[in-house]
């Protein structure tokens, strides 16, 4: 598995497992491996996923649904 499909399958399940439709999920995971490409180097050492993921899920927020929440 190279660096990009672990970047997608992984945000992807990170995504439906936070609550998001499969679609968004999957958009997500794409707009993040979109980042990875893009990107010279993490915000901090090690921490390339993290900023992957943060990505997909400002655009999941943005352009998918919202993820339910159980609020009383």
């Amino acid at each position: 598995m190279n660096p990009t499909q672990f970047i997608h399958t992984n945000v992807k399940n990170e995504l439906v497992k936070q609550g998001y439709d499969q679609n968004v999920a999957l958009m997500g995971a794409d707009m993040a491996v979109d980042h990875y490409r893009r990107c010279s180097q993490a915000s901090r050492k090690g921490a390339i996923f993290d900023d992957c993921l943060r990505t997909a899920k400002l655009w999941a927020d943005k352009y998918g649904k919202k993820p339910k929440t159980n609020a009383a």
